[in-house]
């Protein structure tokens, strides 16, 4: 029986704070690599108050030209609002475009049963919005997002044209129940490194513990954001020397942790030299 490859990440303690239904396939990999992953939701996810503008749009899809997908989440509202309406929202919008911020976001459109036509490729609604460029002229868009969604993004299809119906598909919400004890890992420093993959959930930690623990906790665990949006979020509470991920793909945050840590291997085997 052959042993088990030894990668960068062996024994490492990584605690990932993405809602628990999306962090499954992360912590797999994480474990295939040797390390020790620990779920920590610290976003969780809601129907709307108001179901309005949400069915209004899926009951008229077909008028749209365009749907602009900005998280698997959105994939996953959409499709269940739809079938308790008894509409197929992939099949009815078999004639639109559909555009998605990112690999993972296009992966579950693709499983719904939406056909991608394009997918970012700088890893933000702003960047999206700026590679489609003049497609966007005079097109209609649907937007369906969370309630705490950056504005930029409509934003920015407006500035190219676009006529955009942007509805609250989602809310994004700090868990009710968090667990305190693993949780306490990241706070003590006791965890190798902690995984942010939006703003809400640097926002959430920061409303648990305070807004100046992260920048005091930068020195003692590595803090990685998966995305540009999230890294600014990280430099917004102080945090200088995070790890970042260039998307949301299980490859690229393993890729990048695995990156930091033997850097640190390094210079521990370089000051040992020095001594």
């Amino acid at each position: 029986m052959g042993e088990k490859p030894t990668t960068g990440l062996a024994g490492v303690r990584i605690v990932i704070t993405r809602a628990a239904a999306q962090s499954d396939a992360l912590a797999r990999e994480l474990t295939v690599r040797g390390a020790i992953p620990v779920v920590v939701p610290l976003v969780s996810f809601a129907e709307p108050e108001d179901f309005a503008t949400l069915d209004a749009a899926l009951a008229e899809i077909q008028q749209f030209d365009w749907i602009v997908l900005t998280s698997a989440q959105a994939v996953r509202a959409v499709i269940k609002r739809g079938e308790e309406l008894k509409l197929n929202p992939s099949r009815t919008a078999s004639k639109l475009r559909i555009a998605c911020v990112g690999p993972m976001t296009a992966d579950a459109a693709e499983k719904a049963g939406f056909r991608v036509e394009y997918v970012a490729e700088m890893h933000t609604g702003a960047g999206l919005a700026a590679e489609l460029g003049r497609r966007l002229q005079g097109a209609k868009v649907f937007l369906p997002r969370s309630d705490r969604a950056n504005p930029d993004l409509p934003s920015a299809l407006k500035r190219h044209g676009a006529v955009v119906t942007e509805v609250t598909a989602y809310r994004t919400l700090r868990p009710t129940a968090v667990d305190e004890r693993n949780l306490r890992q990241i706070a003590d420093g006791t965890a190798d490194a902690v995984l942010f993959f939006s703003p809400s959930a640097v926002r959430h930690f920061a409303e648990l513990f305070g807004s100046e623990q992260l920048p005091a906790l930068q020195d003692k665990l590595a803090i990685a954001a998966v995305g540009p949006v999230t890294a600014k979020a990280l430099r917004e509470v102080g945090v200088s020397s995070a790890v970042v991920a260039t998307d949301t793909t299980a490859s690229a945050v393993i890729e990048a942790l695995e990156k930091h840590f033997a850097g640190a291997v390094k210079q521990a085997q370089a000051g040992a030299k020095r001594v």
